[in-house]
């Protein structure tokens, strides 16, 4: 099936229904968004010759334009290559290129990003913006198809490239059937969604928060783009009480930039029902802060651009078992499978170990990649027998609960002995003073590597690294505690809020 069938469905079902918002105000109903998205589509294949089985990039920031855009490359048969719109142009065009695309839609910003490195573009591939006449003259057009193109659950949909933080990024083959499959687990492992309910896009379409654009479509849902395009806690917050039954996607970054909005503010978050939060780690001091301050609004999802939001889930409701004699531990973890999904873990020759031993995390069921996008090798690397080598490492309890360590690439080996960077994280994280903090492994001739701990301390704090060795010390083994502490005005992170550990690892080598 063609994943654009949900949105024709919906327009037939629900034509009145509000589909598409900027803040507060709506731009498009369900009709306007399936008729919109059917006349874009047949501007694309009679103007620029998108044909079924074509690629086609987006190259912008949020806005309800992105949506529509999505769903008129499938209803004509093509598939999409979201790309992050903070990328520099010379990083979107080898994308482009790599994946050969026949068109790109853009915004302004990013036309002019990539017009400055034509010569890396694919040859031939055309632009289009969506703030342009042409885009608004395709947008009223009535010639668009009645129907998507038929397409079966195997056909390529959604590639997306990894952030290639080391290295060239590895485009990432996502089908149809999968976008189901991940959706379908949304309704049984994350929340339910009715057409009450508005889905706010604070994080990038072009990654999570976009993935989940689709079930929101077919309970013909409310898809709201922030009057800022991205990310302002402020106005998350006046969005979830102007608009009610509000989800989102929220890396632990954003997290905790909105808890101490509602901090500040003496709010609890009213008007936002689901936080869904992963993509990197959230630790046990921060969600727990974050559950007092803003209540029991958080589901925790384990995923990979691999198998996109759907590995593991903590629903809310072991978020509330506080009478459970592990609750912690639990809140710890990142959940048990989600239904479509089998969990293990592997050790260094690929055989599954018992509960309780640390290894590799493996994920087979049917929203894992088709593969990486002309990459044998990495295929080789990461698919084996059906299963997903996740390079992530972690241990399963006797109930299933998956607790992550690290990525392996992280693990910190001292003196022989495998440290894990997220314990030592953990544990400092508990002192009062320290607002965030990185643990990488930095080389050292007597150790072999030596744990490092990066730190950003609470503004006006002037506590020093003898109070957090001590502090250490009576939360994790000696050896485990870091041998040197660096004092950081923030750490680096990505375009998504990851911590760049590599970055942070060349510093320390200075």
């Amino acid at each position: 099936m063609n994943i654009a069938q949900w949105l024709a469905a919906s327009a037939r079902l629900h034509p009145d229904a509000p589909a598409l918002l900027r803040g507060t105000t709506i731009e498009a109903d369900y009709a306007a968004f399936a008729r919109r998205a059917a006349a874009i589509g047949a501007g694309l294949a009679r103007d620029y010759g998108i044909r079924p089985g074509d690629r086609v990039a987006l190259f912008m920031s949020n806005c309800t334009a992105y949506l529509e855009c999505l769903y008129a490359v499938w209803w004509i048969g093509a598939a999409v290559i979201p790309i992050n719109a903070k990328l520099h142009g010379r990083e979107a065009a080898w994308i482009c290129d790599n994946a050969g695309s026949r068109l790109t839609l853009v915004d302004d910003d990013s036309a002019a990003a990539l017009s400055s490195v034509m010569e890396d573009m694919p040859a031939g591939m055309q632009m289009l913006s969506v703030e342009s006449a042409d885009y608004r003259t395709l947008q009223h057009d009535d010639g668009g198809a009645a129907s998507p193109h038929a397409r079966e659950i195997s056909d390529l949909a959604w590639l997306f490239y990894t952030s290639g933080t080391t290295g060239r990024p590895k485009g990432v083959m996502l089908s149809h059937g999968n976008l189901v499959a991940m959706s379908m687990c949304y309704l049984a492992d994350v929340d339910t969604v009715s057409r009450e309910d508005a889905i706010l896009y604070a994080a990038p379409i072009s990654h999570g928060a976009g993935l989940y654009n689709f079930i929101h479509v077919r309970m013909a849902a409310r898809h709201v783009v922030p009057v800022s395009g991205g990310f302002d806690a402020p106005e998350v917050l006046d969005l979830g009480r102007a608009l009610k039954n509000v989800a989102m996607f929220a890396a632990p970054t954003m997290v905790r930039r909105l808890v101490d909005a509602a901090k500040q503010r003496g709010e609890t978050g009213e008007g936002i029902r689901t936080i869904v939060y992963g993509g990197g780690p959230m630790y046990l001091a921060d969600i727990r802060d974050a559950i007092t301050t803003m209540g029991q609004r958080f589901v925790q999802i384990y995923g990979q651009g691999e198998s996109p939001m759907t590995i593991t889930s903590l629903p809310r409701s072991w978020h509330a078992d506080v009478e459970h004699p592990r609750f912690l531990d639990r809140l710890a973890s990142v959940g048990v499978a989600q239904s479509v999904m089998q969990v293990r873990i592997t050790d260094v020759d690929g055989k599954p170990l018992r509960a309780g031993e640390t290894g590799e995390i493996e994920a087979k069921g049917p929203t894992v990649m088709l593969g990486y996008w002309n990459n044998p090798e990495a295929n080789e690397a990461t698919l084996k027998d059906g299963w997903l080598c996740t390079g992530d490492v972690g241990r399963l309890d006797a109930d299933g609960f998956l607790t992550l360590s690290d990525r392996s690439k992280d693990v910190i080996i001292s003196g022989g002995t495998n440290i894990y960077p997220r314990e030592v994280e953990e544990a400092l994280l508990t002192h009062l003073d320290v607002r965030e903090v990185s643990a990488i492994g930095v080389a050292d001739p007597e150790w072999g590597e030596i744990v490092v701990a990066c730190v950003v301390l609470e503004q006006g704090s002037a506590t020093d690294a003898a109070a957090l060795d001590a502090h250490c010390l009576q939360a994790i083994a000696r050896f485990k505690r870091p041998k040197r502490y660096v004092f950081l005005e923030a750490l680096p992170k990505n375009n998504y809020g990851k911590v760049l550990k590599t970055e942070l690892r060349e510093r320390m080598k200075g």
